[in-house]
């Protein structure tokens, strides 16, 4: 379970049977950045802990371009 949460609850969910991988995350942040905003609105600020799948250049660029 890879959930995406707000103060006002879950953004984005995704379930899966098998481990997630890098490309499943950058996938995940993908269509989560649909449901975000350029900082500083609401919902525009990630926090992603330092795991390897989360340390994607794709990843950085991804979020950079939608200024959250």
């Amino acid at each position: 379970i890879l959930p995406a949460l707000s103060l006002d609850g879950i953004l984005h969910l995704d379930v899966q049977e098998y481990s997630h991988t890098s490309v499943d995350f950058n996938h995940f942040i993908s269509t989560l950045l649909d449901n975000m905003n350029p900082f500083p609105q609401k919902n525009s600020v990630i926090v992603i802990d330092n795991a390897n799948t989360h340390k994607s250049v794709l990843l950085n660029e991804m979020i950079e371009q939608r200024c959250v």
